[in-house]
C-alpha cells in the first residue's frame, strides 16, 4: 500500500474512533495490513488523486463501503464471523485476507462510486435551517438539493425534530417513531420545547443541541428537487444505502430503514447530472412567493473546483436578482479545517446575508446552533 492511501485509511480509522465506530476503525486498520497488492483494487486505487481520505474522496469508506455490502447480501458468508452485531473483529485478520482475493474484481468497480450514505441524521440541521428562513422570511419553502443521492433528505419537512427528546431506547413513544440522540451533560440547555417539523411524523429526529432551540412548528415546502451524479432508488438501491452505514452503529441504521420505508411509496425527484448546470436552471426558474433553500449536506467536497466556483458564482448573480417576494438562501452542512464536526453556514439574499449558524457532527448526532 502505498504512502498516501496509508495515511488516508489511519485518518479515516481515527475518524471512525471518534465517531464512535470501533468496529469501522478496526476493519480500517485491518485493510492497512491485508491490503492486496498487484491486484485490480491496488490498481484502480492507484489511479485516484488528491485527498484520498475522509476529507477528500473517502476512498477507505468506499472499500468498507463494498465489504458491508457484500456482508448484508449474504455474497461472502465468511463475513458473518466478524460483523456486527454477533461477529468477533478478533477475527478480520483470518477472514479478510480471503474476502479481498476472493471480491477484488467487484470491489474494484465499487470504489468507483463515491459513498452515499444520505444520512437522514443531517436532516435536524435541514429542519432548523428551514425554520429560521420560514420565520424570517414568512414565506413556504422551494428546495433544491446538491447531492441528493436517493432524495432522503428532500423529505426533512417530514420529519420531526425534537432535540430534548428520548434515544433510541425511546422509540416506541410518540407513535413509534425512532428518536435518535439524547441532550446529556450538566453543560446542556434547557429542554427546548414544541418540535420542528412534521408533528406526527413516526421518524423523529433528536440530537444533542446546543444553544437556541429551533424555531417550533411545521415548514411548509411547496416544491422539492434534487440532483446527483448518481441518483439512488429508496427501493431498488436501500442496500447500497445502507452499505455506507458503519455496521455497528445501530440506530443509523434502523433511522435509514425507516426512511426509505416512508419513502418508498413517495420518492422524492432527484435529476442525474452535473450540480452547476441543473442549479443553473433551478435559478433561472423562479416561483413568486416562495424562499428558495438551496442546500448541500457533506456533498460539496466531493465537487470538483470548478464546479464549486461555478456554483458560487450562479448563486451570487441569482442573489442579486432576489426580492423580498422571491428570497434566495443558500444553506451548507460542510467540513471545513475544523475537525470533528461540520460547518453550519447560511446566505440570504437579497441583501447577501452571512451567517454562521454553528456545527453540527457529520451523522447529525449534536448540533451546535448559533443562530
Amino acid at each position: 500500500m502505498h504512502d498516501d492511501l496509508s495515511r488516508a485509511f489511519a485518518a479515516q480509522a481515527r475518524a471512525c474512533r471518534d465517531l464512535g465506530s470501533p468496529f469501522t476503525a478496526a476493519l480500517m486498520t485491518a485493510l492497512v495490513r491485508h491490503w492486496p497488492a498487484a491486484a485490480a483494487l491496488d490498481a484502480r486505487a492507484a489511479g485516484f488523486g488528491g485527498d484520498l481520505g475522509p476529507a477528500g474522496v473517502s476512498l477507505p469508506l468506499r472499500v468498507a463501503g463494498g465489504l458491508h455490502h457484500l456482508q448484508l447480501t449474504g455474497a461472502e458468508p465468511a463475513l458473518a464471523r466478524v460483523w456486527p452485531p454477533d461477529g468477533d473483529a478478533g477475527l478480520l485478520d483470518s477472514v479478510l485476507p480471503g474476502v479481498l482475493q476472493r471480491q477484488d474484481r467487484w470491489l474494484a468497480a465499487w470504489i468507483e462510486h463515491a459513498p452515499q450514505t444520505n444520512e437522514v441524521g443531517r436532516s435536524a440541521v435541514l429542519l432548523a435551517f428551514a425554520a429560521e428562513l420560514v420565520g424570517r422570511t414568512g414565506l413556504p419553502l422551494r428546495i433544491s438539493e446538491l447531492g441528493a443521492s436517493a432524495g432522503l433528505n428532500l423529505h426533512f419537512d417530514r420529519y420531526a425534530l425534537c432535540p430534548e427528546g428520548g434515544g433510541p431506547e425511546d422509540a416506541a413513544s410518540g407513535g413509534g417513531g425512532l428518536a435518535i440522540g439524547r441532550v446529556t451533560g450538566p453543560e446542556a440547555e434547557p429542554a427546548p420545547g414544541p418540535l420542528t417539523g412534521q408533528a406526527d411524523s413516526p421518524l423523529r429526529l433528536a440530537p444533542d443541541w446546543r444553544g437556541r432551540p429551533p424555531r417550533p412548528g411545521p415548514v411548509p415546502v411547496v416544491e422539492r428537487r434534487g440532483v446527483d451524479l448518481n441518483p439512488l432508488s429508496p427501493q431498488r438501491d436501500a442496500l447500497r444505502l445502507l452499505a455506507y452505514v458503519w455496521p455497528d452503529q445501530p440506530e443509523r441504521l434502523s433511522r435509514l430503514r425507516l426512511a426509505l420505508s416512508l419513502a418508498a411509496g413517495d420518492p422524492a425527484p432527484v435529476d442525474r447530472g452535473d450540480a452547476a448546470p441543473w442549479l443553473a436552471g433551478r435559478l433561472d426558474g423562479g416561483l413568486p412567493g416562495t424562499c428558495h433553500l438551496v442546500f448541500s449536506t457533506v456533498a460539496f467536497q466531493y465537487f470538483p473546483p470548478a464546479t464549486q466556483a461555478a456554483i458560487a458564482a450562479m448563486m451570487a448573480a441569482a442573489g442579486a436578482r432576489a426580492t423580498p417576494d422571491s428570497p434566495l438562501a443558500w444553506a451548507a452542512m460542510e467540513a471545513d479545517a475544523t475537525p470533528g464536526g461540520a460547518a453550519l453556514t447560511l446566505r440570504l439574499w437579497p441583501g447577501d446575508l452571512r451567517l454562521v449558524a454553528g456545527r453540527a457532527g457529520f451523522h447529525g448526532q449534536w448540533v451546535d446552533w448559533r443562530l
